[in-house]
């Protein structure tokens, strides 16, 4: 099944319409343009979890990262190493 289309009117600024006819033929110019608003919408949702999420880690929650993760995942490697060479 396809993907349906709505048609939708809305404002941009003059100089911004200019550079898109310019640069983007007539007949993909709402892909374009589709394709830009669909990766704003994403970064927007990213930046709102990110903002949500913020402050959710608590280090004395992980006190086995207390060193850095990278020396706690050579710990583990090192306690399992002998169990995955036999």
């Amino acid at each position: 099944m396809g993907v349906s289309f709505k048609q939708a009117n809305f404002l941009l600024p003059e100089d911004l319409l200019n550079e898109l006819r310019k640069s983007v033929p007539k007949g993909q110019q709402s892909r374009v343009v589709a394709e830009s608003l669909r990766m704003e919408l994403r970064r927007m949702k990213l930046e709102r979890a990110l903002q949500s999420s913020f402050g959710a880690w608590k280090h004395e929650k992980h006190p086995e990262l207390k060193k850095g993760s990278r020396a706690f995942i050579r710990a583990i490697r090192k306690s399992t190493r002998s169990t995955r060479t036999k």
